[in-house]
Formats: structure tokens, sequence, C-alpha cells
């Protein structure tokens, strides 16, 4: 099974199903409980969750259906286990009010999303990146949300650890967007030796119970501490808007505006350590391809044929989609005479692309409605008007 295991956590070079390449990476964070309901093309994910958890002193539990999932996770986050679920549209749908519930209870905890083609039931097992805006909006109400975006199946290892240190982070639910090429494409994933990983652990209260208040935050921070229930700490947490004490404060907006600021805030105002851009061939760039995911991939090749053409072409991969760097875009768009955008979807983070550009060069959209990756031809060929060459050049 593997060149090395310590405490039944693996290490090693693996030919790894970026499903399982996910499942691994949460058990090397110190996932110790997974609540899902099997759904194509995620379905390896908790099935690879079923089988190690109780390897690793962990709970795997089936769920009765998304919802329920969703809830479960929320519950066991807060009895002090990092846990984390596992599906793709339809189920990510469901799992929206629950998401939205988890914000504003500030739980730590992660959902992975292994996108497919749809709406609706859609392409069960072909690839689609249609849920990106979903994981911006998905949910009711005004919040911020922390989405990544892994483009192989080492990726998926790595970022799934790194959303696990986000959520501890900022206490937050963190989304881990990935797609059905990504999940089901089998690569080379290197483990590092489980002392080599950085981890990181939720930081409790420092205050004895009895001074404890769940949802109060020192001066200059935005981000409270939390308690473990059970351990002796008067816990009240609810989805209403609360106070302090997490008690319900509805009655009038005193609570609304300052406690929804804060949940903002807190991702926003840290967006320069949030961030993560993968960037090639910028510097002198008269084009820039953005993109993100398995899109980002199938247009390495397009930018290295329009190079050799002579067109002077760069790429921005979108580790992190959300929260979306404006900064960085607005910039790009001051520098270059058009940015191409291929998805996989018909035209969703062109959208943010589009907003921060503000006019200032040309924004070509590379659409695709799923069930397949992206022909390199229909990205070069957008690279080639963007630069100004004709089409059939």
């Amino acid at each position: 099974m593997s060149p090395a295991s310590r405490n039944g956590v693996l290490s090693g070079e693996f030919f790894m199903l970026g499903d399982i390449a996910c499942a691994e990476g949460a058990i090397c964070a110190g996932c110790r409980f997974f609540a899902g309901y099997p759904i194509t093309p995620a379905t390896e994910v908790a099935q690879r969750m079923s089988e190690r958890l109780p390897l690793v002193g962990g709970i795997y539990i089936q769920m009765e259906d998304e919802m329920a999932s969703m809830n479960a996770v929320l519950g066991a986050s807060w009895a002090g286990v990092k846990a984390m679920t596992a599906t793709s549209g339809p189920g990510f749908s469901l799992m929206m009010e629950n998401l939205g519930l988890g914000v504003m209870m500030e739980t730590p905890c992660v959902l992975v999303n292994v996108q497919r083609g749809g709406p609706s039931t859609g392409l069960p097992t072909l690839v689609g990146q249609g849920d990106m805006m979903q994981a911006r909006w998905g949910s009711h109400g005004d919040y911020a949300i922390i989405a990544l975006s892994p483009s192989s199946p080492q990726e998926l290892f790595d970022l799934t650890i790194h959303a696990f240190n986000l959520s501890e982070t900022y206490r937050a639910p963190v989304l881990v967007m990935t797609d059905a090429e990504v999940g089901h494409m089998t690569e080379k994933v290197v483990i590092p030796p489980v002392e080599e990983i950085e981890v990181i652990g939720r930081r409790k209260p420092t205050v004895p119970p009895e001074e404890y208040l769940p949802y109060r935050v020192e001066p200059g921070e935005l981000v409270p501490p939390m308690a473990v229930a059970g351990e002796g700490y008067r816990i009240h947490t609810t989805g209403l808007t609360h106070d302090e004490r997490g008690y319900p404060a509805t009655a009038d907006d005193t609570a609304q505006w300052p406690l929804v600021q804060r949940l903002v805030d807190k991702i926003e105002k840290n967006k320069d350590k949030i961030i993560m851009l993968e960037e090639d061939g910028l510097d002198d760039a008269e084009v820039a391809v953005v993109s993100y995911g398995i899109a980002a991939r199938t247009a390495i090749w397009p930018v290295q044929m329009a190079r050799q053409e002579g067109i002077r072409v760069g790429m921005l991969r979108l580790v992190t989609v959300w929260p979306f760097p404006d900064e960085e875009i607005r910039d790009l768009a001051g520098r270059v005479e058009g940015i191409v955008v291929p998805e996989i979807n018909l035209g969703q983070i062109v959208r943010e692309v589009e907003r921060c550009a503000a006019g200032r060069t040309e924004v070509l959209s590379v659409p695709h409605p799923g069930g397949g990756i992206h022909d390199p031809q229909a990205v070069l060929r957008a690279i080639r008007r963007a630069a100004g060459r004709k089409a059939e050049a």
C-alpha cells in the first residue's frame, strides 16, 4: 500500500487518483471525521475515507443526504475534531444552506466539490467548472468564503492540507473546488513524512471557562478563539444573528452590522495572506491567460505554441479563486493588450476578470459547457485575437 506508514498516516511516492490524494491530504492534515453521501465523481473520496479513517482513529459516517452530511461535519468540528465532506454539483447545492450556517457559526471545516457538468443531474461522470460562482454566492446573505482550485492530484493533496490550515486559522468553512478531470486523474503524488507537513491547530481560549464568550474578539483581532464542546466551557451557537455570548440578537439590527462585517473582514482583510497565484511569463507579456483548475492545465500547450509564433503571452493561474485577486487582475489589465479566460462553463470567473479590468484591456472568454476539456486550438485562437493576429494565422 505504501513505502512508509506512521500510525496509519502514509508517506512516500505513489501513483494515485486525485480523489484518493484528496483523502490522504485530509488525513495528513489531521482530519478524523468524514460525513458524506456518495455522488459521482466524488465518491472515491468518501470510499477512501471509509477505509482509512478507522486505521488512524477517525470516524466515517455515510449520511442520509448531503444536508445531513454538512450538519454532521459542523457538529463534529464543534466537538473538536477536524472534519470534512466531499460532493459534486447536485450535492453542493443541497449543502449551501448549512454552509451558510457554518459561516455564521464560524465553524472550521472543509468541503470538497469535485465538479461535473450541469445543471441538475447533468453529466455525472464528465467534467465541469460550473459551480465557481455558486461557491462564492451559493448561500444567502453577506459573507466571504475561501475557495481553492487544484490542477493536479499532487496539488489536490497539498491544497486539501492547506484548506484545513486556512479553516482553522480563520475559523471558517473552506472549499476545495476541484473537478472530475483532476479528481479522476492518476499521477505521481509525493506524500512527505508527517513531521514535515505544516499542520495548523485550532486557537483555543486562554481565559478560564467562567470568562469565556464564544464570539468575543480582542481589540485588533477578527477571529475569536474556539473552545471545544465538552471541555468545561459554556457554549451557545446559532445561525441567528448573535452577540458575543452566542445568544440570538434579532430584536433590532445593532448586532447585525458588526457581526456580518467581521465575518467578511476576517477573509477580505487577510487576502494578502490567503491568495495564492502561479505566474509564468508575465513580465513582458502582451497577452495574459487567466484560468484555474484543469482549464489552466489545458492552456499550457496553447501558451507554448503562441510563444513559438512570437506572441508574448503569459499565464496567471488562480490557485485561490475566492477571495478573488482583484488588485492583481487590475494591475495585469493595465499592462497587457488582452486577457484570455478559458473555463469549463459558459462564463463565470471571466465576469470577475472583466469587472477588475474595468475596460482597460480586452477580455476574451473561451467558454466550454462541460463534458470535456478545451480544444487547445480554441485557446490558441483566442490568444491570437487578443494579440491582434489573424485568427487563421
